[in-house]
């Protein structure tokens, strides 16, 4: 499905865009994410609209069958990318677990700005993204997430999210026409 259109008040959501994350092996090169990341900063921004760019610096308690992180993160490892060119005014929020909303002041800050629908980009799309966008879902919000400023360390969980979930949580767009519906 092509995005159809954007609330009036609507959030870009930039997810873990950051330098511990975006030197991993991606489905997509995590350059052009960053790119079309930055590209719709840029026209958010030019319309007034606010841009929350989130960062990981822990993870969430309890045992898994997969494997964790192993080692001490590098100290730069949740530092933004340069590349994204935050500006003063943009929210940066952090975060403990996979999704930007459990645990945070996402949903506080969104709505004392009414808010009412968010646009998502970012690393992983079947982890960070997705979970946002669920969260998202089932707070209320209308989702639109950037396909092609997306991407993930497993092709078929990418291509699941993007092929199965993300339409039934709202709708999907490449940043060209994300950007032709901020008018």
């Amino acid at each position: 499905m092509t995005a159809t259109v954007l609330d009036p008040l609507t959030a870009l959501v930039v997810v873990d865009l950051q330098k511990g994350i975006v030197g991993l092996p991606t489905v997509h090169p995590t350059e052009g994410v960053v790119a079309r990341s930055a590209t719709l900063a840029e026209a958010f921004r030019a319309k007034g609209l606010p841009v929350f760019l989130v960062r990981v610096t822990g993870g969430a308690p309890g045992r898994t069958e997969g494997p964790g992180r192993s080692g001490e993160p590098a100290a730069d490892w949740a530092d933004l990318v340069p590349g994204l060119g935050r500006k003063e005014g943009d929210i940066v929020v952090t975060k403990q677990q996979w999704g930007a909303f459990h645990g945070t002041a996402l949903d506080l800050e969104l709505r004392r700005r009414g808010v009412t629908q968010v646009v998502l980009t970012g690393v992983a799309t079947s982890i960070g993204v997705e979970s946002t966008a669920r969260a998202a879902h089932e707070h209320g919000y209308h989702v639109t997430v950037a396909v092609d400023a997306v991407t993930d360390m497993d092709a078929d969980a990418h291509r699941n999210s993007v092929e199965r979930i993300f339409p039934r949580l709202g709708e999907t767009g490449t940043t060209d026409e994300i950007v032709e519906l901020l008018g």
